[in-house]
Parts: C-alpha cells; structure tokens; sequence
C-alpha cells in the first residue's frame, strides 16, 4: 500500500480512536476525580481529550475533499480548533488543580483561550499566504488523495517565522507550560504517604504533554527543512500515540496501591 496513503487515513485514524478511549477512561475513573486535580479539571480533561479525537480523525478530509485551496482551508480549520480549544482546555483543565472548590481563577481561564484564539487566527491568515496551491500524495482509479503546498513561491521569512511562532506559543507552549505546571505541584504534594501512586500518575501525564509537544516541534523542523514533507508526519501521529499511551497510563493507574477502600 501507498506510505502516503497509510500515514494520511491509518496514523490519524489510530491516534483519533486513541484520545476517544481516553476520554471513556477518564469519565469511567469517577471516583478518584477530586483526589488527582478535581471534578471541574478531570470534566476539561474529558472534554480535550474528546476534541484530541475529533482533531486526528478529521486529518483525511484534509487530503480527500480535493484540490487546492481545500486542503489548506480543512487544515487551516483543523489547526484552529487545537490551537484555540484543544491546548487552552488542556491546561485550563491543570489550571483547575487548586486548593479551592471553585477551581482556577476566571482570569486564568480567559487569559489560556484568548491567547489560543488569537494565535489561532494569526495563523489562519499566514496559511492562507503562504499555501499557494496542492499536489497529488496518491492516485488508484477513482480515489485521489492531495495536500496542499507550502511556501511554493519563496514565501517571505518573516511571514514563515509568524507561522511557526504561533504554533510554538499554541500548542506547544501550553503543553509545556501545563507539564511545567504538574511537575512543580508533584513535588509539592503532601499525601502522598496515603496516595503513593499518585505522584506517579502525574508523572505520566506530565511525560505526555512533554512527547506530545517535543513530537510536534521535530516534526515541523523535518517538515520545514525535509524534501518531502508527507513522510516526515509520521514523527508527529507516532509521537502523539506514544503521549496518549503515558496518558492513558496517567489516568488508569490507581491513586494507592490498595484502592479497594476508595470505592
């Protein structure tokens, strides 16, 4: 089968069903909620890792609905809703882990989705600028898959250099700044002598976020400097099954080794 076929349809398939059960999982872990980082964090939690789903299971759209400027328009559209929803709900949802029955402060809060939508909306303009046409990854009879191309014309750098900023500041900065975030209230935590595992748990998770947003930045360094760009996403649909692996670890494992009591 076509390489470029399996990494446009299988990869994002696979990633997509992945975040799906993740999201299952976490609704069914109830019970150990307000004991990780509270109901209100583990309901945002839910709802990313729901949206993660949507996000790589729309991927094929991008190479099926046909020619340019199609490809770059469902791109453009797929990238707004990580950059302005996905990443902002992931570490809203860190955010949340605060000593207060309300949770995270409303500031907080608007501050995450507003710098995501902005971002979000600065790189849909540079997309549109800078994708100029689309090419043919794989043709068999009557399917016919296309992406769109990038910087074909000599695309000025500083507009290249915004395109890639926003990208660095959402996703990946808030996937950084959310691990950040766990790490520092892991070794903070002070049951853990009744819940030893927990520290674990976050352990996971904080590895999650980081091979999610180390796997995006390799990515877009191969995509940038790579001769062919289509091969080189597999870093990137790899990484994030790795991340929703240490995920799915993070929220499956129990908060104690003797939880039988917690029920």
């Amino acid at each position: 089968m076509n390489f470029d076929f399996a990494i446009t349809v299988f990869l994002p398939l696979l990633s997509g069903m992945m975040y799906f059960f993740m999201a299952v999982v976490v609704r069914r872990v109830g019970k150990y909620r307000a004991i990780m980082f509270g109901e209100i964090g583990f309901r945002k939690l839910e709802f990313a890792f729901a949206m993660f789903g949507v996000y790589f299971i729309t991927r094929p759209l991008q190479n099926f609905i046909g020619p340019h400027p199609l490809p770059m328009i469902i791109n453009s559209l797929r990238q707004l809703f990580l950059m302005a929803f996905i990443a902002p709900s992931v570490l809203v949802a860190i955010f949340h882990w605060v000593p207060t029955p309300s949770g995270a402060p409303k500031s907080q809060k608007f501050a995450a989705y507003a710098v995501g939508c902005f971002m979000g909306i600065i790189f849909v303009l540079t997309n549109s600028l800078l994708a100029s046409s689309s090419k043919i990854l794989y043709s068999y009879r009557s399917i016919t898959i296309y992406d769109a191309v990038w910087a074909a014309n000599g695309a000025p750098e500083q507009l290249i250099l915004i395109h890639l900023l926003c990208q660095l500041i959402s996703p990946i900065g808030f996937f950084v700044l959310a691990a950040s975030y766990i790490k520092h209230r892991r070794h903070e935590y002070k049951l853990s002598y009744i819940y030893n595992l927990m520290p674990t748990k976050w352990k996971y998770l904080e590895a999650s976020l980081i091979i999610f947003a180390f796997s995006f930045i390799v990515a877009g360094i191969a995509v940038t400097f790579g001769s062919y760009y289509t091969y080189i996403w597999v870093i990137y649909f790899v990484g994030a099954i790795i991340s929703g692996l240490f995920g799915l670890r993070s929220i499956s494992l129990p908060p104690r080794e003797t939880p039988q009591d917690l029920k």
